[in-house]
């Protein structure tokens, strides 16, 4: 009986380690997350989007999302990727669409993917 006491007590302090180690924090979207970040460069005019990941993520990165809707991840402590980021808040400041020379080429011979 001791056993299966034993048992059942070790049973469930791995449940809840396991549930305490999961990501339960409101509104946490993964989808702003990053795996991996790259260094490659993307045209202005090809970009639509530019985001910084989710603070609770455990990559921190910018986002950067394409006229063809792919997103690459940059590394957000380089100093190009912090501009890009500044540089298109400004030019979506007081509007929602970005301005030039953000979103101007068509989706079509994109180059890099993440």
């Amino acid at each position: 009986m001791k056993t299966l006491l034993t048992f059942a007590l070790l049973a469930l302090i791995c449940l809840l380690h396991h549930i305490s180690a999961a990501p339960v924090a409101p509104g946490f979207d993964k989808q702003l997350c990053c795996e991996k970040v790259t260094e490659t460069l993307v045209p202005r005019g090809k970009i639509q989007n530019v985001v910084r990941s989710n603070s609770k993520c455990q990559v921190t990165s910018i986002i950067v999302t394409t006229v063809c809707n792919v997103q690459i991840c940059f590394d957000d402590s380089l100093k190009w990727a912090k501009k890009l980021l500044a540089d298109f808040e400004k030019s979506t400041a007081n509007t929602t669409s970005p301005s030039s020379p953000f979103n101007r080429s068509p989706c079509g011979n994109q180059t890099s993917k993440a």
